[in-house]
């Protein structure tokens, strides 16, 4: 069987044991709605893990994971539905199948190429729309990036990021002629959706960028604080230009 295969063994039969007659109470409570924010919080802390390079906790992370996806199928066999096996053999037929190139006589010697072949076999596959298959519950970030990257596949984009600035303005503009909440909830959601395109014809992913700000506000405003802590007064005690002062210092010294 190999360790891999033992490993998984393994796991599926603690599983088995936790959801069993005898097993964990919580863990029997539980269905696949009620875990779903434990999937979201798993998935997100995989991510951190990437990011602070950090690789002992990302295997500790992707085995937090793992057991969602563990968790989910033992569910789905208890209903009558699927396992893990079922699951596992799926996406090893989609991976085969949607690389020709690699099990099969194609032969395609770009990435563009690759995505171009990996959309037309979604289109085989029942997809009605070219957007259709994007996750509607995805961050709203990242959903904007992947519709925008869909759409530009198909030549429906602009020819260079200068077309996408000038839309940038003028929802700004539009934004400023907003009459009541609901223009002013939906130019703000036009502003945002513009921002991703400028974003992604640069090739920057928004969702990092948007991170990479609030970890520096972070870092700032912990200064403040600490100066404000340092004086023995409260943030009360100073005026929004003496805070901005500190904000300066935080700027000037890297933060």
């Amino acid at each position: 069987m190999g360790r891999n295969g033992e490993a998984i063994e393994e796991l599926l039969e603690v599983m088995d044991r936790l959801l069993g007659e005898n097993g964990c109470p919580w863990d029997r409570a539980q269905t696949h709605e009620s875990l779903l924010r434990y999937l979201l919080e798993e998935t997100y802390e995989v991510i951190e893990a990437v990011k602070d390079g950090d690789m002992d906790k990302l295997e500790e992370e992707l085995g937090d994971l793992l057991l969602q996806v563990v968790f989910h199928a033992a569910l789905a066999r208890k209903e009558g539905f699927f396992d893990f096996a079922d699951i596992a053999l799926r996406i090893k037929d989609k991976m085969i199948k949607r690389h020709p190139h690699v099990f099969g006589e194609d032969r395609l010697s770009t990435p563009d190429d690759v995505m171009e072949v990996w959309e037309k076999f979604k289109k085989r596959e029942g997809k009605k729309y070219i957007l259709e298959g994007i996750p509607s519950m995805l961050p709203a970030l990242l959903r904007a990036y992947k519709i925008q990257e869909k759409a530009a596949r198909v030549g429906f984009d602009w020819p260079d990021v200068e077309g996408a600035l000038d839309k940038f303005k003028e929802e700004i503009e539009e934004l400023k002629k907003a009459r009541d909440r609901e223009e002013l909830k939906e130019e703000i959601g036009d502003i945002f959706f513009a921002l991703v395109n400028i974003a992604r014809m640069q090739g920057i992913e928004p969702e990092e960028a948007l991170q990479a700000t609030n970890d520096k506000f972070v870092r700032r405003f912990n200064y403040v604080e600490e100066q404000v802590k340092a004086s023995g007064r409260d943030f009360s005690g100073f005026t929004l230009e003496e805070l901005d002062g500190f904000w300066e210092k935080a700027k000037k010294i890297g933060l």
